[in-house]
Formats: structure tokens, sequence, C-alpha cells
């Protein structure tokens, strides 16, 4: 993946310089990486203080989502395919792996509402469930920003020339979100059910 660049030209000036929409995303991303960085160092802490964690009553089931954290990994590689196309110039080939991306995005969407549905418990029940909605559910916001963002790219793609080899940003913008959402989930998942087990 490469950060995209913008060109100018002028009075036979030519330059070639990093893209600020790109950086602004990362700039964006960092912060947001701060805030979970926050969640998830409040959780440890509940954690580390509490004698019995989760308490009883508020267990973790792990099938749904572990199928959801395999549903989402590999979206990241998917989603790489259709940037790949892009660079190629083959728009179908990005709209076909967006496309299954996006589908991957809702049905994670789907199984953790269903996960919610089933647990048992709600935000307010004690420390661990309101630190799992918490992270869960901010982190499940992301998730339907970054499918919005690829959305967004899939209908903007009916434009003719619109998205090319050379002019790619917004795609690419979106590829970076997802990897970060993804990125975030791994750290989630590890904490919040692996850890939960020991």
């Amino acid at each position: 993946m490469t950060i995209a660049t913008t060109e100018h030209e002028s009075a036979g000036h030519h330059e070639e310089h990093p893209d600020l929409r790109v950086w602004g995303l990362l700039t964006f991303l960092v912060s947001e990486s701060l805030m979970f960085g926050g969640f998830f160092a409040t959780y440890l802490f509940f954690r580390s203080t509490t004698a019995v964690w989760p308490p009883e009553g508020t267990e973790v089931e792990l099938f749904v989502p572990t199928i959801n954290t395999i549903i989402l990994v590999s979206s990241s590689f998917v989603i790489h395919f259709g940037d790949t196309a892009i660079k190629k110039n083959n728009v179908k080939g990005m709209q076909l792996w967006y496309t299954i991306t996006a589908i991957m995005g809702a049905i994670f969407l789907i199984g953790q509402a269903y996960e919610y549905a089933t647990l048992g418990y709600g935000l307010t029940t004690n420390v661990f469930a309101n630190c799992f909605y918490l992270m869960t559910g901010f982190h499940g916001l992301h998730v339907f920003v970054g499918l919005l963002l690829i959305l967004a790219v899939l209908w903007r793609s009916r434009i003719p020339g619109l998205y090319t080899a050379k002019n790619h940003t917004f795609i690419e913008m979106a590829e970076i979100y997802w990897h970060f959402v993804d990125i975030i989930w791994i750290v989630l998942f590890t904490l919040v059910y692996i850890l939960t087990l020991f």
C-alpha cells in the first residue's frame, strides 16, 4: 500500500508531494487509537482490581465473536485486492472486491447485533458489561462508518474515469480506514474475549 500523492504543474514547474487528505485521515486515526487506548487501559484497570472477572452472570460467548473475527480479518485481504485492482486500472475488479468487503462488514455487524441480543445482560449490569458494550459498540460504530465509506467508493465508481491507476486516493483512504478497524478489533478480541478465559 502506498500513500497517495498529488501533482502540481504550473509555468513548467512539476512537483509531487504527499496527498494531505491521506495525512489528515492518518492523523484522525491516531486520535482514534488514543481513544481506544483509553478504553483498553480502563478495561485492564478494572480487570486487575476486581476479584472475579468477568463477574458471575456476564460470561462472554466465543463462537459468534470468533466467526466475526475471521470474517473481519479476512476482509482486510479482500479490500486490499480491490486497491490492487484499481492500481492496474481494473475498475470492475475493484468494484467486485469492495462489494465483497461491504458484505463481510455487514455480516460482522449482524453477528454483533445477534451477540448483543443473546448475551442476557445489558450495559448497566456491572462494570464488565459496561466496558464490554462501550468498547464493542464503539468499534461497531467504526465498522459502520467504514462500511459507509466502502459504499461511497462503490457509488462514485459508477462515474466513468473517476477512479484510475493514477487517481484512487478515496479508494486508498477507505482501505486504510478498514485496516485500522481490523487492527483495533484484533486487540479488542484478544483483551475482552481471549484473555477473559484465563
